[in-house]
């Protein structure tokens, strides 16, 4: 079972999914998946292909955004905001740990709500990214 964290009512964030999450990713009314983890980024970890195999199966929108989790670019986060608008909503995005996903939102919605929202947001989630506030503030 997928542990997944609500963001907002569009978006929520989970760690590594399997082939076998996504019948309960569907039936929990998500429209789209978005993974942001790199495939081979540990060994024995389900890759991008064995998911979407799995996602379109089962009639769920899928793409791939690979993204180093300690390099996150500018870049990175406006190309996360494009398949946010694109893609059928709700979304779950998923990497690693939910971190990186996580990350990627926060830093999308600098200028677009209080820096401290942002946080708590993603803080009731169970991501601290409290060391990320200057980042936000930078991109405002």
């Amino acid at each position: 079972m997928a542990d997944i964290r609500k963001l907002t009512d569009n978006l929520s964030v989970a760690p590594q999914l399997t082939a076998s999450d996504i019948a309960e990713i569907r039936d929990g009314k998500f429209a789209s998946i978005l993974c942001n983890r790199p495939n081979q980024e540990e060994e024995n970890q389900p890759s991008y292909e064995e998911i979407k195999s799995a996602a379109d199966a089962a009639g769920v929108v899928i793409e791939f955004q690979p993204v180093n989790g300690s390099m996150i670019s500018d870049g990175d986060v406006d190309e996360f905001e494009q398949h946010l608008e694109r893609l059928p909503q709700p979304v779950l995005a998923y990497c690693r740990s939910g971190t990186r996903c996580s990350v990627l939102w926060a830093l999308s919605q600098a200028g677009k709500q209080p820096v401290d929202d942002i946080l708590k947001t993603t803080a009731e989630a169970g991501y601290a990214l409290e060391a990320l506030r200057p980042r936000i503030e930078d991109r405002e």
